[in-house]
């Protein structure tokens, strides 16, 4: 499983239970609240109501006198109350007043005057100088039917103490307050669920951009893997600085292997060029004054000729080097290819007068992004290697082309070609071919900067067999 869907299931595993946790705070806790609340205000209701209804419980007129009659006045009253969203018509309180005894002897409701209530909590209590409540379901069968029975005491004190000779009782239905708390139910309901889809947006937000951090020094890491050209990925944070710590350490590690092959493969390239000019050093040497001056002469030749391709090995090693060490352009610049591909005719133009040879230029005008030297080098280095295999006498075709989203220079010659066995290994380091003239090898570093040059740039280098005799090598930029 990935770290990105392991994260984002992790924190919605914590959002969840976070919602479970709430829902069971509002059970266990909201709905207690709001009964507690409403038994707060019956208890003042009854109290205040108590004091009213202590005059006629005396007299022994209280299902017939003034508190008798406000009480069915206010049950036949239309209260017109809109509260908090609902209506409110008619009251929903029952009220009843029984004596010491705890015989019921008035009941707004009139259904059970004359009923002993004295064994049920609320007169029980009361009666006893405690706080009387109970709850009780109307119907034992419906758990939603029970009522809250809130009493006080009747107290007369004309005779110089306190005597409690009745009880009132407020009764309320717990449905009355069901709609209230089943709105606030559905209002935490609807923004728990409003949390938990931010929650999740969040999350998955969070996830990908966690993968995608993750998946951008993966594809580096792999990309340094296989030999690509990249550059560490842009990321934020302490992913920003792995990145960079992977480009350091792929700096030093590369820097290190580079420097091993290199002079790996310096040495090897090195011997013969060394043997030739040690073999007619000797020769020279051990000849003295009886050697003839021609062979003098051409021993001499040898040296001064391996000489100059040490020294053309190794300017041309410190460029390769100097290219394949940039992991890109630093400031890319418009470059006219076509006039990049004039300019190096200039530069070639004493080898090409030296060997008979012209070049034909066709195209049109060409701007890449890119380095100006770095793409005037790898044309040069392709120009000189096709002069080198050319027949003297005949044509260099260089060629400027749009190839879908690239552009293409093409140097081609009618030379012997490149033989099939050489093709998937003209672009290595040190690789070189025997000139058709019986020339000496050359430094085997051209194609290989022209390659990396290509690479550096976005782009890439191929060389194949032209019909009807030559080569042909191709740079390919990106338009």
């Amino acid at each position: 499983m990935r770290i990105g869907l392991r994260v984002l299931l992790g924190y919605f595993l914590i959002v969840a239970i976070a919602a479970i946790l709430l829902a069971r705070v509002f059970v266990q806790e909201v709905k207690p609240g709001v009964r507690q609340a409403m038994e707060d205000t019956l208890v003042d209701t009854a109290n205040l109501l108590a004091g009213q209804a202590k005059d006629d419980l005396l007299a022994g007129q209280i299902d017939r006198g003034r508190f008798a009659a406000s009480v069915r006045e206010l049950t036949d009253r239309d209260l017109g109350a809109e509260i908090w969203g609902f209506s409110k018509r008619r009251v929903g309180t029952r009220i009843y007043v029984t004596d010491a005894r705890g015989i019921v002897v008035f009941d707004s409701s009139g259904r059970d005057i004359g009923q002993d209530y004295s064994r049920w909590n609320d007169v029980y209590l009361t009666l006893r100088g405690r706080y009387g409540a109970r709850s009780t379901p109307d119907d034992p069968t419906d758990e939603a039917s029970t009522v809250m029975y809130v009493a006080a005491p009747i107290v007369d004190r004309s005779s110089g103490r306190e005597q409690i000779v009745g009880v009132l009782t407020v009764a309320k239905p717990n449905r009355t307050i069901a709609p209230f708390i089943e709105r606030s139910q559905h209002t935490i309901l609807r923004w728990g669920f409003v949390l938990l889809g931010t929650a999740l947006a969040i999350g998955l937000l969070a996830a990908w951009w966690l993968s995608r951090q993750l998946g951008a020094l993966r594809r580096y890491a792999d990309a340094v893997t296989a030999g690509e050209r990249v550059s560490p990925p842009d990321a934020a944070g302490e992913f920003g600085d792995l990145g960079r710590a992977l480009a350091t350490m792929r700096e030093r590690l590369e820097g290190k292997q580079y420097v091993e092959q290199y002079v790996h493969a310096l040495t090897h390239e090195l011997k013969s060029p060394l043997a030739a000019i040690r073999g007619s050093a000797e020769l020279v040497e051990s000849g003295g004054d009886a050697m003839p001056a021609v062979d003098r002469a051409r021993f001499i030749a040898t040296i001064r000729a391996q000489g100059d391709r040490l020294a053309e090995m190794i300017d041309k090693l410190l460029a390769l080097a100097a290219v394949e060490h940039r992991q890109r352009i630093e400031e890319p610049e418009p470059v006219d290819l076509l006039a990049l591909a004039e300019s190096t005719t200039e530069q070639l133009a004493r080898k090409l007068q030296s060997r008979g040879l012209s070049v034909r230029i066709t195209g049109q005008p060409a701007v890449v992004q890119g380095d100006s030297f770095l793409l005037r080098q790898a044309l040069i280095n392709l120009l000189d290697n096709a002069a080198d295999f050319a027949p003297e006498g005949s044509v260099v075709e260089m060629s400027v082309a749009r190839n879908g989203a690239r552009w293409d220079v093409a140097v081609a010659d009618r030379g012997p070609g490149v033989p099939d066995y050489a093709l998937g290994r003209a672009f290595e380091r040190f690789y070189s071919l025997p000139r058709p003239d019986g020339g000496s090898r050359s430094s085997g570093l051209g194609l290989c900067f022209v390659a990396e040059a290509a690479a550096l740039h976005g782009g890439q280098a191929t060389l194949a067999n032209r019909e009807g005799g030559g080569a042909v090598a191709t740079l390919s930029l990106p338009a």
